[in-house]
């Protein structure tokens, strides 16, 4: 199992701590990736009441960029590969998950599950990028790998109901 200790000589708020472990959601018990996933929710549907999807998706675009040198040197200093704690990746790509999905729950619910799965599930290319990709850029990429599975079913849901 990956690490959810803070890196060696940060403490919580350390700004890499903050970051990586989004504001300390990765620290939570159990499941850190599905509660970031869900941390992400109301900030997606805060973002698409208010700006539309162009602005979710951005934020999630500016998360995965944040959260490449974060996530890197939390991996580093916890000497752990892809450390549990660091979760900024799954907010980011949950993000992106959503800019694709209408403003309604049940999207919103689907497009949550599509993406944990993919995330779990790993099928390649995520899996690739997972074991091959390292450092902060690889902590990052392979949940951005993973909505694109994500996203591509939540769009055969949406021309199935829609």
């Amino acid at each position: 199992m990956a690490s959810r200790s803070l890196p060696r000589g940060m403490g919580f708020f350390h700004p890499v701590c903050l970051t990586s472990t989004f504001f300390g959601v990765g620290l939570l018990p159990g499941a850190p990736g599905t509660w970031a996933s869900l941390a992400a929710l109301p900030i997606g549907w805060y973002l698409m009441l208010y700006s539309g999807p162009l602005a979710v998706a951005a934020a999630g675009l500016a998360l995965f960029f944040i959260g490449i040198g974060p996530a890197g040197i939390y991996e580093r200093r916890t000497s752990a590969n892809d450390p549990g704690a660091v979760v900024i990746d799954e907010v980011a790509a949950q993000l992106l998950v959503l800019a694709a999905a209408p403003q309604s729950w049940n999207y919103f619910i689907a497009g949550f599950i599509l993406f944990r799965l993919a995330d779990i599930l790993k099928p390649w290319p995520v899996s690739w990028a997972d074991r091959h990709i390292k450092g902060g850029f690889g902590i990052m990429l392979d949940d951005i790998l993973a909505t694109v599975y994500a996203g591509v079913m939540l769009y055969g849901i949406r021309m199935l109901f829609e």
